[in-house]
């Protein structure tokens, strides 16, 4: 499904030039849960900018089925990254004083879809989240867990075929990063491949493949048991 050669991504240039990611090969099957992990500098962040297309590699080549992303325009980037992909961010990134619902239909605007069915399908992705009874919430009234529950209710309702995770259970406690992981490993088994990256071995422990980087390098590959 994804297949990385040789990225690499440099930042500045000459003597001041910092190699953040060095010749990276990594392949990632569809239906894969792959947790990225690293310490803090290991360019875990950068890599999974790079996968979900929201950054360009300096070198190399990404490959998502037969496309070769390097060969998209900046709009044709912006579509793969609105019809293939969905994110979950750390920050939530809800709007305020909007309902769940609305902050849930808000992707199916750039879609093109009626107001009646943005509705729906808001509704049908809240209740697989466990949220029905929350729809007309304001993202202020809901707690970290339900913020997050809503935030991948919003990431899920275009059906994307990856769903990418950036240190999803970040500003969790334990007993609701569980939840919320319980919750992505639903998704992950219902066919979505979800590439994540996080900090913590118990998160980790969720994916089924963990790639542990290091001074921009792969240094492991694990698949976990089952």
């Amino acid at each position: 499904m994804i297949r990385l050669e040789k990225i690499s991504k440099i930042y500045g240039s000459g003597a001041i030039a910092t190699h953040v990611l060095k010749d990276i090969d990594l392949e990632i099957k569809s239906g894969e849960f792959v947790a990225i992990m690293g310490p803090s500098g290991s360019g875990k962040s950068t890599l999974l900018n790079i996968l979900g297309a929201l950054d360009e590699a300096s070198g190399g080549s990404y490959t998502f089925f037969d496309t070769k992303l390097e060969t998209l325009s900046k709009e044709q980037l912006a579509l793969f990254r609105r019809y293939v992909l969905g994110f979950v961010f750390q920050g939530f990134n809800l709007l305020k004083k909007t309902s769940a619902l609305d902050n849930v239909a808000m992707p199916l605007v750039y879609h093109g879809i009626s107001a009646k069915e943005r509705k729906q399908r808001a509704f049908e992705a809240l209740k697989s989240v466990g949220l029905e009874s929350h729809i007309h919430y304001s993202s202020s009234e809901l707690s970290g867990g339900q913020q997050q529950r809503v935030a991948i209710a919003r990431a899920i309702v275009t059906h994307p075929q990856v769903l990418i995770a950036d240190e999803p259970t970040g500003n969790l406690d334990t007993k609701r990063s569980h939840e919320i992981m319980e919750l992505i490993r639903t998704f992950n088994k219902d066919g979505i491949t979800v590439i994540m990256v996080t900090h913590e071995e118990d998160i980790a422990a969720f994916a089924s493949r963990t790639i542990y980087l290091r001074d921009g390098i792969i240094e492991r590959d694990s698949i976990h048991a089952l």
